[in-house]
């Protein structure tokens, strides 16, 4: 299915670096080969996302609001999204109606369509405690739907933890303080830009919930991979260390096509010249590596197609550093993007 799939990576100059010359935006091109054409150059995109019932619709979550392709990602027009300059760091599409879609900002904010992305509304913020004090305001990473609770949805905070709703997002409970009690131990601890020891512990980064597991979620946090099966009142670790040297999780998602598989992406830090990709083929118990690259920076997302398993794609922070295979993992081909580049986000494929 390849030959039939694109490509896409959202690139942002938001990291560090102000100076730093370079294009933002997204990126395309055919899974199957070809070049890239820059698609959406006046915006920093923060998240790329491919409509999972719709492979035609193309959304990026950037420093202006949410912007939507109809044409798999030929053209992005901005979406009647009612706050300029919002940044967008996260889309969910509710499982039960495909026209039903939230979206998670910067500061931490929630908003919701119900025409399939063409227009949004604000929900009321989330009523959850500010764990951190750090350079830049707290962001809704990821979004996560329990496949047989729809209304219970998950959502990683950087640098605040996780949040729970049980109502389809329209209000939200903290769900922090078991992280925050794992964050006492000292292998735990690490304070980098933040007030607190627990800020590795609360830098939320990615959640996923495997249809498997349908009553637990996955964290990846600065700290590794965490896990809860009572609603985000405890955590437990996952253990990383015991299968790869690095464990800083930026990345974890279940894969839509391969039953009981979760895929990581792990590096030493934020700002890093090493990472690796890992796949579990049962529910998260055992991993091993799965990539067969060498990054030159920290992996920040992984692409996975909606109904090929074969596709798998990974992103680095540096150089516009793009990997992919296409057959299940057997071969890996190098697929940057041309020129100089700011810093690789999201990597989605569709």
């Amino acid at each position: 299915m390849a030959e039939t799939s694109n490509v896409y990576v959202g690139v942002a100059g938001y990291f560090g670096k102000p100076d730093h010359a370079g294009k933002v935006g997204v990126f395309r091109r055919a899974a199957d080969g070809g070049g890239w054409t820059h698609v959406l150059g006046n915006v920093e995109a923060f998240t790329v996302f491919v409509h999972p019932k719709d492979p035609q619709t193309v959304f990026a979550g950037t420093s202006d609001g949410v912007w939507r392709s109809t044409d798999r990602g030929a053209t992005f027009v901005r979406t009647d999204f009612p706050d300029a300059g919002k940044q967008v760091w996260s889309f969910l599409v509710d499982s039960r109606n495909p026209h039903k879609m939230l979206a998670g900002t910067s500061p931490i904010d929630v908003y919701r369509s119900d025409d399939g992305g063409a227009s949004w509304r604000k929900l009321a913020t989330p009523q959850v405690a500010t764990h951190c004090q750090g350079p830049f305001a707290s962001r809704v990473m990821r979004l996560a739907q329990n496949p047989n609770k729809p209304d219970e949805i998950y959502a990683a905070l950087e640098i605040n933890g996780v949040m729970r709703s049980e109502d389809g997002g329209e209000t939200w409970t903290d769900c922090s303080a078991g992280l925050i009690k794992l964050a006492e131990l000292p292998h735990l601890k690490s304070k980098i830009v933040s007030d607190t020891t627990a800020e590795g512990m609360l830098n939320g980064h990615a959640v996923t919930i495997n249809p498997a597991e349908p009553d637990a979620a996955v964290v990846a946090l600065r700290m590794g991979l965490f896990r809860t099966a009572d609603k985000g009142k405890t955590w437990q670790d996952m253990e990383m260390k015991r299968f790869s040297p690095i464990t800083y999780g930026r990345d974890v998602k279940a894969a839509p096509a391969e039953p009981n598989t979760l895929y990581a992406a792990l590096s030493v830090a934020a700002a890093s010249h090493d990472g690796a990709l890992y796949r579990s083929q049962d529910g998260g118990q055992s991993w091993k590596r799965f990539d067969k690259v060498q990054v030159h920076g920290t992996i920040m997302s992984i692409g996975l197609h909606q109904t090929d398993p074969n596709q798998v794609y990974i992103g680095a922070r540096y150089d516009g550093e793009v990997f992919g295979t296409t057959d299940g993992g057997k071969s890996w081909q190098a697929m940057p993007l041309p020129g100089e580049v700011q810093h690789i986000y999201s990597v989605a494929c569709g």
